[in-house]
């Protein structure tokens, strides 16, 4: 395994019994705050992505916001949220996705891409369990004709099979 990887896995904690019994929480605050970590953590994603002449990065709340806005500075290039209902200010477009009991939503600005026909956008999120939140966000930036190249996940818990939801490649630096 490629050091910077080894680096990367070390520092993410695991905690037993959360958010209920029998789930096993892979905790990334650790690799936040460990410079050497996350400095190897965005050193890979850039080597990965310099390359793919995107115009966006997208991240999902929350945590794909710490990943993916540092990641598009990296690349000079811009960077949009896609939110929980309700929390973004201007004209949105929104996607229902199913949970475990119900339902819940995500959205972005109508003009999150600029209205760039085409518009080559790289979607981020710390981690990919059952994958409804990143296939509703998948939706929404195809939904403003921009083009989702590629999904970005720190950790994919593959035995959940979040990542055969998605029409779009997917990366995941960790396979859990």
């Amino acid at each position: 395994m490629d050091q910077r990887l080894e680096t990367i896995k070390k520092s993410i904690r695991d905690i037993e019994d959360f958010p209920k019994p029998g789930i096993v929480f892979k905790d990334i605050t650790t690799l936040l705050n460990d410079a050497q970590a996350y400095k190897a953590l965005m050193e890979h994603l850039y080597d990965r992505y310099k390359g793919y002449e995107l115009d966006f990065i997208a991240g999902i709340d929350a945590r794909g916001f710490i990943f993916g806005a540092a990641l598009a500075n990296m690349l000079g290039v811009g960077f949009v949220p896609v939110r929980k209902k309700g929390k973004l200010p201007s004209t949105t477009i929104s996607q229902k996705y199913s949970l475990e009991y119900g339902y819940d939503e995500v959205e972005i600005h109508l003009d999150a891409f600029r209205r760039k026909k085409n518009a080559q956008v790289l979607l981020i999120d710390d981690l990919i369990a059952t994958g409804g939140t990143a296939k509703a966000a998948v939706d929404l930036i195809n939904k403003t004709e921009a083009l989702c190249v590629e999904c970005c996940f720190i950790i994919n818990l593959e035995a959940l099979g979040g990542t055969d939801k998605l029409e779009a490649p997917v990366y995941s630096v960790l396979k859990v």
